[in-house]
């Protein structure tokens, strides 16, 4: 079995006819430093569900992202941060939503998942936990980024709501996927939501089924999008179905989903995917979808565009 990670960084971006070279530049130097954190632990015979975390954790401590230190201020001011990891070899998961000040949502969700006999914990009960665990906290100041408060500032006060940058329909969401030498299929998924989001407003990030799934019978996968009909679609699970019950690739039931299902419905956004023999899809149907692969040390791919 030879291992393979995939990632993404959130799906409708910044538009092509606006992004600088230097800021396309940072973007794929992010995406490869996190395919490359994910994949060393791969090629060390580690477990496909410590290179997910690994790989979202450098997403998570990037603020170009919308994960973890990047994350998008609420209608309080505040980071209102979800993640869900889930393995594919037992269907074990964990998801947290809600917490605020946690560095790494990533790691708490993967810590419920293998510390509790729980899967989804919520706000302060699951900062209770991480902090029993002695996971590492922040302060505002870390979370503090200058853009997205700017961003925040536009509309506070008001009951509108972004998909990060509403203008640019860049959905902000970190995720990865991995197969590991053993055949075990892991993913994992990190969000800070949408900006001014409120009454606790939770997306398809940290619900299972809906923007992460993994199971060894069939695939591993990761959403971005809009939330609101990734849950409704209850899309990384039919992804599996489709595979599962009607015995379809892992690129067809990718290309029913995301390409009409989801269009079926208004819902734009991607994911990426990658099945128990390492095919590996990326499909999306906004603008673009930062996104990467590694299948060795020097074959892998960052993309953001078509």
């Amino acid at each position: 079995m030879f291992p393979r990670i995939v990632i993404h960084g959130g799906a409708g971006t910044i538009l092509k006819t606006e992004i600088t070279t230097e800021k396309e530049v940072a973007y794929k130097l992010a995406l490869k430093e996190a395919l490359q954190k994910g994949f060393a632990i791969l090629s060390a015979k580690g477990s496909a569900i410590d290179a997910v975390t690994a790989a979202i954790v450098s997403l998570e401590d990037c603020p170009l992202f919308n994960a973890g230190k990047g994350s998008v201020f609420n209608a309080e001011g505040r980071h209102e941060m979800d993640a869900s990891i889930m393995s594919g070899d037992n269907l074990s998961a964990g998801a947290i939503t809600g917490v605020m000040n946690v560095k790494n949502p990533i790691v708490l969700a993967k810590t419920v998942m293998q510390q509790s006999e729980h899967v989804f914990l919520m706000g302060e009960g699951a900062e209770i936990f991480a902090r029993k665990h002695e996971l590492k906290f922040e302060l505002d100041d870390y979370f503090y980024d200058e853009f997205r408060y700017q961003q925040w500032l536009k509309i506070k006060g008001t009951d509108t709501i972004t998909l990060d940058h509403s203008k640019e329909k860049k959905f902000g969401t970190v995720g990865a996927v991995a197969l590991d030498a053993f055949g075990n299929l892991a993913a994992g998924t990190s969000t800070g939501g949408m900006t001014n989001k409120r009454y606790g407003r939770v997306g398809d990030s940290p619900i299972i089924g809906a923007g992460t799934y993994a199971n060894n019978a069939t695939c591993a996968i990761s959403c971005t999008g809009h939330g609101e009909l990734f849950i409704r679609n209850v899309v990384a699970y039919d992804i599996s179905c489709l595979m599962e019950y009607k015995g379809l690739s892992l690129h067809e039931a990718c290309r029913i989903v995301v390409h009409e299902k989801l269009v079926k419905m208004g819902g734009e956004g991607g994911l990426i995917a990658i099945d128990a023999q390492g095919n590996i899809a990326l499909p999306f149907n906004s603008d673009g979808m930062y996104r990467g692969w590694m299948r060795s040390t020097d074959d892998f791919l960052t993309e953001i565009y078509s």
